[in-house]
């Protein structure tokens, strides 16, 4: 009996020890995969001595707000209020939620980062621009901890409502659908 009970307790050590590195392998996932800055304007580039951890596709609303132009009388503009996105993983699965103001990325182990613009550059017609911000310490430990830098890349939509914003429409709010990656990075 006593062998019959070492074998066994052998065996589940074996096997939670292939456990451990099935999980620690799978949670390298292709999210953290290497990514490429060479398409991308040197205004948004992360500086050297960082390495991607998590790439996520942003996947949601932004909301305007109609405002009066500053120190502008009588001209209006939409003006950005904040998004409301599904942070997923590359095959679809939520990984987080982008959400603000202040522009807030978290992730659903319940860590999370705010970060201040650094640059954005033109990402083409229609397409909020591309975007480097320089992330503040996280909360909560987890996925966000050690985060230094956040770019948005490949956005679709997400620009300003073209509908007409005047004195009748001071106030009113519109969202409008966009998407993006959302690439995290870290230390070396």
């Amino acid at each position: 009996m006593k062998a019959f009970t070492l074998i066994t307790a052998g065996r589940l050590a074996g096997a939670a020890t292939l456990l451990t590195l099935f999980v620690g392998c799978t949670s390298m996932s292709p999210m953290a995969a290497s990514f490429s800055q060479d398409n991308l304007p040197d205004a948004v580039k992360v500086p050297a001595g960082h390495k991607v951890a998590m790439q996520t596709v942003g996947v949601g609303l932004i909301t305007y707000e109609c405002r009066a132009k500053k120190d502008m009388a009588g001209q209006f503009e939409w003006v950005f209020v904040g998004p409301d996105a599904a942070l997923n993983d590359r095959s679809g699965n939520k990984v987080g939620k982008y959400y603000g103001p202040p522009a807030t990325w978290e992730s659903m182990d319940g860590s999370k980062v705010t970060a201040t613009q650094l640059a954005v550059a033109p990402a083409g017609a229609g397409n909020i621009p591309h975007q480097l911000v320089k992330a503040n310490p996280a909360t909560g430990n987890g996925a966000m901890m050690g985060v230094t830098y956040i770019q948005r890349v490949a956005t679709k939509g997400g620009v300003a409502p073209s509908t007409v914003c005047d004195t009748s429409k001071v106030s009113s709010k519109q969202t409008v659908s966009y998407q993006a990656d959302y690439i995290f990075w870290k230390m070396m």
